[in-house]
């Protein structure tokens, strides 16, 4: 394809996307304009977990379009129950509030977190201690706590009430805890700053701290949640119940941005009528697609296969031993190649994969992200895996001693 097809002066600028145009997918494929089929090797940052076009998840969209789409909080519709009933069981959680990107879904935790340490705890002004490196969207009030440049460069003046602490530094949380802090809010896999796994007994760490000093632990499952870490959520890994958890990218099944907040009855008893809401959050189309998701999640098994997959992803790339990969980390069907920037950058990794048929991107400028969808066969897991070792195997000097930059910024809503 001509590069200037990639050139439209009506598209903004806040996305550097590799150049690839996309026109279909299926299952865990991708073609573009020019019919050239790719292995999927991120899923749309988890959002397409279940594999493009799914078609119990097609059908259904369809089925429900049909019948009855947004009909609006305003009124009651027979999806909702049947969805956030499925979501209380998978989280072990009481209640559940639907809205539609995850970044909203943050927003609804962190109201719940400030009103319950107002209204419960009688705190004045609640504070929040968050994760250094995290990454939980991109509105106003999330940007606020954010430690990237890149995400706040001319976006103040910001929202004061956030205390950030070390991630997987459980010494440095519990400084950061105050008699104003009402709720801890993480990741408990950092997707966004690299796939950065905390050490073990970290989560359950916090936990305990949460305990003791009778706030919230709030998880941010966006991304790690739903099969992703080869759990149905990445807090199991040990055996922990946080008090709040967010859903969404995989919710959606692949279609629509499906999210939510799970909570302890508690925990959501401070929102009332008038409080908080959303016009197409929890629609009947939302919730049918949800459950759906769900239901596909449980019925074809995918969490143990993203656990046996992901086993085998992280085996094989952990046999790749060359000076231009520093680390790998991961867990389930997710993984972070972290590359040397003495030798490469991961943006030009990934461009490298496009030649042999693979898309991927990268985060941080020196992580490739890989994070393939559950329903990819092992042969096709084994042939992207085998382009990555061959791709990264190229850069096998330094770059005349300089480090190489990579302006690519990953700008997910």
């Amino acid at each position: 394809m001509n590069s200037s097809a990639f050139r439209n002066p009506h598209v903004a600028k806040n996305y550097d996307p590799l150049p690839v145009m996309l026109t279909r997918g299926q299952g865990a494929y991708l073609w573009d304009v020019d019919g050239r089929r790719y292995i999927d090797m991120m899923s749309a940052y988890s959002a397409a977990s279940l594999g493009h076009a799914h078609p119990r998840i097609i059908a259904k969209l369809a089925e429900q379009s049909q019948r009855l789409a947004v009909p609006s909080r305003a009124f009651y519709n027979d999806r909702l129950g049947p969805f956030l009933d499925e979501l209380c069981k998978v989280t072990g959680l009481d209640v559940a509030l639907p809205m539609n990107t995850g970044a909203e879904a943050v927003e609804t935790a962190i109201k719940a977190a400030r009103r319950w340490g107002n209204h419960v705890k009688g705190i004045a002004s609640p504070e929040i201690v968050v994760a250094d490196g995290n990454f939980h969207g991109r509105t106003t009030t999330i940007i606020s706590f954010s430690s990237e440049r890149e995400y706040r460069d001319g976006f103040g003046p910001f929202m004061p009430g956030f205390r950030a602490a070390r991630f997987g530094d459980l010494a440095a949380f519990e400084a950061a805890v105050t008699p104003n802090t009402a709720a801890i809010l993480v990741e408990p896999i950092q997707g966004e700053a690299g796939v950065i796994v905390p050490p073990d007994g970290w989560l359950a760490g916090l936990r305990r701290l949460c305990d003791e000093r009778g706030i919230l632990l709030l998880s941010d499952e966006v991304q790690s949640g739903l099969g992703r870490s080869g759990t149905w959520f990445a807090f199991q890994h040990e055996n922990i119940l946080p008090d709040g958890v967010m859903l969404g990218k995989a919710l959606g099944g692949g279609v629509l941005p499906v999210s939510a907040f799970v909570a302890k009855r508690e925990v959501m008893e401070v929102f009332t009528p008038g409080s908080h809401g959303s016009t197409f959050g929890g629609s009947a189309l939302a919730a049918a697609v949800g459950l759906e998701a769900l239901h596909v999640i449980r019925d074809e098994r995918l969490v143990e296969r993203s656990q046996a997959l992901g086993a085998r992803m992280l085996q094989r790339l952990h046999t790749m031993r060359m000076p231009a990969i520093k680390e790998v980390r991961g867990r389930g069907l997710w993984a972070g190649v972290d590359v040397d920037p003495r030798y490469t950058n991961a943006r030009d990794v990934c461009m490298g994969l496009i030649g042999k048929g693979v898309l991927t991107t990268a985060t941080h400028h020196t992580v490739v992200r890989l994070a393939p969808p559950f329903v990819i066969s092992e042969d096709d897991l084994d042939l992207a895996l085998d382009a990555v070792e061959e791709t990264i195997a190229t850069f096998r000097a330094p770059s005349n001693g300089r480090r190489v930059e990579n302006v690519n910024h990953r700008l997910d809503a």
